[in-house]
Order: structure tokens, then sequence, then C-alpha cells
């Protein structure tokens, strides 16, 4: 089954605009989900809302959203009357203007969505702006309305399609320096990073997500399949906790000799020893011996 577009509406570049509908680009479900049980009865329980003056439960016809406008006094707002809230990012994605993806901080982006053309005769006008995006490798920027709150949002060239990733507000970003700028700074020993240089090297691979497995979930389908067996949970012994490096050096000549799959020396060690000495001739060859000198 075709998963359900999250939004639709229209695509707008300048005076060119087609239709088109966003389609979550990745897939929240869960192999293995927990209900909450009522250990005593072994039901489910569900949850309800419950007045919090009376302690009496309140019937889903009378829950309506409040807004608090001072001390305990709220203004209630109705679901039909936040529905009639439009603006134009509500129905259009309209493209404000381009930058280079690359000068977007990772930290600003949010959830990714495929947009695609919703119909045939919006196919032409979206091919023709996802293909000068392309060649001019550049991201537009526009806002979109997703779940009642108006997000900005960048869009680029993606396989046959469009890719829309929401970006986040710069006043939700906590900035770097106020998590870094506790960090002393200081020159480093050239030998040591040239050795987690190296350890780099020898770990680099092709990115193949088809390989990422969910270890934890494995792990908890272990534990359900025993106990419906009737047997022991199986226990498994807490992993090893990384200890504070004490020789750095060592640490990282050990991990490279891993790597290697032998004992390493350092970067600096093997070019020079691979080289020769300026100057070095070549060894005077000696006559064999029993073998007689030849006479003048």
């Amino acid at each position: 089954m075709a998963p359900r577009p999250a939004w639709k509406g229209y695509l707008k570049l300048s005076l060119v605009s087609c239709a088109v509908e966003l389609t979550s680009a990745t897939d929240h479900s869960e192999k293995v989900s927990f209900r909450v049980i009522n250990r005593k009865t072994g039901n489910t329980v569900r949850r309800q809302y419950i007045d919090s003056v009376s302690g009496k439960p309140v019937d889903p016809d009378d829950e309506v959203k409040g807004y608090e406008i001072g001390g305990d006094e709220y203004l209630l707002i109705e679901e039909d009357e936040i529905d009639a809230v439009q603006i134009e990012s509500s129905h259009t994605l309209s493209i404000e203007q381009f930058v280079d993806r690359a000068a977007i901080p990772q930290v600003y982006f949010d959830q990714p969505y495929y947009l695609s053309p919703s119909d045939e005769v919006s196919e032409e006008a979206f091919a023709v702006i996802r293909e000068a995006m392309a060649k001019q490798k550049k991201a537009g920027i526009a806002r979109i309305v997703l779940y009642r709150r108006e997000r900005p949002a960048m869009i680029e060239p993606f396989d046959k399609g469009l890719l829309l990733t929401t970006l986040r507000y710069d006043k939700t970003v906590r900035q770097p320096n106020e998590v870094f700028d506790g960090l002393r700074k200081g020159k480093l020993d050239e030998e040591l990073v040239d050795l987690a240089t190296h350890i780099i090297e020898k770990k680099q691979a092709k990115f193949d997500p088809s390989g990422f497995e969910d270890h934890y979930e494995e792990a908890l389908l272990d534990l359900i399949e025993a106990k419906r067996k009737g047997k022991k949970p199986p226990v498994a012994k807490p992993a090893e906790r990384p200890s504070n490096v004490v020789n750095l050096f060592e640490a990282l000549k050990k991990s490279l000799g891993e790597e290697s799959g032998s004992s390493a020396e350092t970067p600096r060690k093997s070019a020079a020893r691979g080289k020769k000495p300026a100057g070095a001739r070549k060894p005077t060859q000696k006559p064999a011996a029993g073998k007689a000198k030849k006479s003048a």
C-alpha cells in the first residue's frame, strides 16, 4: 500500500506553479511495541482525561483546547476555528531564495519528505523546476504549514523527484559556543594526529545503510521468544565500558595495529624506513669465497 501524503498543495517558482504532494521519507513503525496492561486482571488499559477539580472522567465531546490568558482563566478554541486559520504556506510552497546546500549547518535539518507531482498535468512544470535546480546545484528555501505549524524548509533535487527537509528555527537551535566554549585550545602532537588519520584511512568504506541493524530490538525479540516458551529470559553480560585513555600514543598505535592486522609502526617511522639515507652508496661486491683472483 502506497503511503498517504502528509500534505497536498502547490510548488511555486516565480510565476510557474504545479500541484504537488508531500510524503514522509521515513517509516516510524516498530517491530516491537508494547501495550500497558493491568497486572491484576491482564486487561489492556486506556488513557482518559480527568477533570483536575472534580476528579471525574471527561467525555470526549466535552474536550476542547484552551489557551491560558492569566491565572486559571482559559480562552476556549474550537477545532474548526483552528482549521479555518489559513496562510499562503498552508497550501503553497513558494520558493523564496536559493542557497548552497553546504551553507546550511546540519544541526538545522529536521524531517525529510519526498516531494512529487500530484497529477499528470503538473509533471512537466515539476520536471523543469527540478532540472533547473539540479543544473544550478542549488537548494530552494520555502515555508510550509505542517501539522498546524509553519516550518522553514529546504528543497533539493533527489532521485527522480525533490526532497523537502523541514528546518529548525534559529531560536530553537543551541549555539555551539554554549557547549564548546569550555574546551581548551592547545597545540596537538602531530604524530598522534597522524596515527588517528591512518586509523580513519583503514576504516574507510562505501556508505551502505542496508547494513544497519537494530541490535537492541533483536535482543528484545530474544527476550519475548524466551518468555513465550516459558524459558528464563537470556541474561546478557553488560558491555564493558571503555575507560579513559592513559597513554594516548600507545592506544592509537595498538588501534592502528588491529585495523592493519599486524603490529603497527608510526606513519613517520614507516615513511622514514622506506627512504634511503642521502649520499648512500651501493655496497661493493666481494669476490666469492674459494675463487682465485685473476692474475694480471
